[in-house]
């Protein structure tokens, strides 16, 4: 598969190394701060002896909190009474639902017992006839019910 080399030979490449070229930094403009006032340096001594010592950082105080405007009563009765109303109008909303579905349901149901007794009626008039409900007419010992024989 390969050429036959010899094994202790080395193979030689050329190598060119790349070294990256530096960036030359921006001057930044300097501008000198100085502290309103030098802070105080404070020292603690901790339980075991040491001593810790730095500056000491003021709280940071929160921003004053601006007084509310006060509301009127007038104006909170108003939006409670809106509110109000508005719970009411649709209470009674969902009570004249309520009513209407029910009357529908009670209609719907006179409609159907009205139907199953109508039918019930009109089964036993037009149905067939059983029992007693015939004439009888004895004649020579025979008895004729509704127009058949009977021996």
């Amino acid at each position: 598969m390969f050429p036959q080399q010899a094994r202790h030979a080395p193979i030689e490449r050329a190598v060119e190394v790349h070294y990256p070229a530096p960036i030359p930094p921006v001057p930044a403009p300097l501008t000198p701060h100085q502290p309103g006032t030098v802070p105080t340096v404070a020292s603690i001594v901790l339980p075991d002896g040491r001593v810790v010592t730095g500056y000491a950082i003021d709280a940071a105080k929160p921003e004053p909190v601006t007084a509310k405007p006060a509301i009127s009563r007038t104006a909170v009765n108003v939006a409670l009474g809106g509110i109000g109303f508005a719970a009411v109008c649709g209470g009674l909303l969902v009570l004249t639902t309520f009513i209407a579905a029910m009357a529908a349901l009670i209609h719907q149901l006179i409609i159907l017992a009205a139907v199953i007794f109508g039918g019930w009626i009109a089964a036993q008039v037009l149905g067939p006839r059983h029992g007693d409900g015939g004439t009888v007419v004895n004649i020579r010992k025979a008895i004729f019910k509704r127009n058949r024989f009977h021996g």
